[in-house]
């Protein structure tokens, strides 16, 4: 065969067989390659779950938003939470979570935890198991109580309320979870206390109890309690007694009504008591309460506004840390826009008063506060990712 013809035969040789391929593609009949697995594919198939978001603000104040416990600055952008959870949660059997997550929240977050305020923090760790109606967790993990929780994925509002900022956030220990129905379970365990994640100087513990009720996919109910010893002293006591060792019961009485009206319309109810009840001669007990009203209505699949109102009676101003008996009262009024279901930006606009010209209004040169007001202010933008 010539030099042409072997050329002649291999491209009708190539030709025959792009043919068949093209025949082989349009033949129903013919077996389809499978598509590659994806990650969350891979991660499903082996129980693992995982998700995340990002979120970040820009919020002004005529104030420094004293009392509000992430967004506490002046006119300013930042990077609130960016955080990925994955989980390994069995119905039966050992499994584990891990929370992490970084942004300017975090700095807040440690620092009550009692740690070098950095903007990384581990929300929840800990290991589970699970055996029929008990489950059982041991680690870090987040608190019963109060109607808000750390990520803005879980609120209806960008700032926190003035409850959450005297509840707890964290906890480290142990808990127990009995689903006695389908609808009611109870809530057992010890912790090292509020927020801390080790205990430094005693070893007391708190107890943390609760109960669950939903009996419809209308209603639901949570109280919680949490009794403790605690030896923080409040810093408006002065020194030398702000340095002395400060037993106290602390204890915490927290509800939570949630009624579904409708798909488009939800009324929360929160009601928090507390108590900081000292044994050393000298330190009074310091206690407060208050309720927090909360009412969202989505307009549509892509507008939603929510609307919070409320107020806490600082009886000893124990939790603005002032020392003076005080009430505060906010109102709080957020629109949401989710242009695609895994985004959302709000817009908010909110107003404190209190009995008593606590709010920061100007520092010093020194960063000390100089000049106090009894209102404050907040105007806030916030967008949520969520994957």
């Amino acid at each position: 065969m010539t030099k042409h013809g072997k050329k002649l035969v291999a491209m009708a040789m190539t030709l025959g067989f792009g043919s068949c391929e093209a025949a082989l593609a349009d033949d129903p009949a013919a077996p389809a390659k499978p598509p590659a697995p994806s990650l969350l594919d891979v991660l499903t198939a082996s129980g693992l779950t995982e998700s995340g978001y990002v979120a970040a603000s820009y919020y002004h104040s005529n104030g420094y938003n004293t009392d509000h416990q992430f967004d506490n600055k002046h006119d300013t952008f930042q990077l609130d939470q960016a955080a990925l959870t994955v989980a390994y949660q069995p119905k039966e059997g050992f499994g584990a979570l891990v929370n992490v997550a970084a942004g300017e929240d975090m700095k807040i977050l440690n620092a009550a935890e009692g740690n070098n305020p950095n903007t990384f923090d581990i929300i929840q760790g800990f290991v589970q198991y699970a055996k029929g109606s008990l489950t059982v967790i041991g680690g870090k993990f987040l608190t019963l109580a109060g109607a808000e929780v750390i990520a803005p994925t879980g609120n209806t509002n960008f700032s926190r309320s003035f409850l959450y900022y005297a509840e707890p956030m964290t906890h480290t220990g142990i808990r127990a979870t009995y689903a006695v129905s389908d609808t009611f379970s109870v809530i057992a365990g010890v912790n090292n206390g509020w927020n801390y994640t080790s205990l430094q100087s005693y070893g007391s513990k708190t107890g943390e109890f609760g109960i669950a009720w939903t009996p419809n996919k209308a209603f639901s109910l949570t109280t919680q309690a949490y009794v403790g010893k605690d030896d923080s002293t409040p810093t408006f006591y002065a020194y030398p007694y702000s340095n002395l060792p400060y037993d106290a019961d602390k204890t915490l009485i927290d509800a939570v009504a949630t009624y579904n009206a409708s798909d488009a319309l939800t009324f929360v109810l929160s009601y928090d008591w507390g108590q900081q009840k000292q044994h050393t001669a000298g330190f009074s007990t310091l206690e407060w309460n208050g309720a927090a009203f909360y009412t969202n209505y989505a307009f549509s699949d892509q507008w939603r506004v929510s609307l919070r109102v409320e107020y806490l009676d600082d009886k000893n101003g124990y939790v603005t840390a002032t020392g003076i008996a005080q009430t505060l009262k906010e109102g709080t009024l957020t629109f949401g826009y989710d242009p695609v279901k895994s985004f959302e930006l709000r817009f908010e606009a909110r107003y404190d008063k209190s009995t008593q010209p606590s709010f920061v209004r100007t520092i010093d040169q020194s960063g000390s506060p100089s000049t106090f007001a009894d209102n404050q202010t907040e105007v806030a933008l916030q967008g949520v990712y969520k994957f």
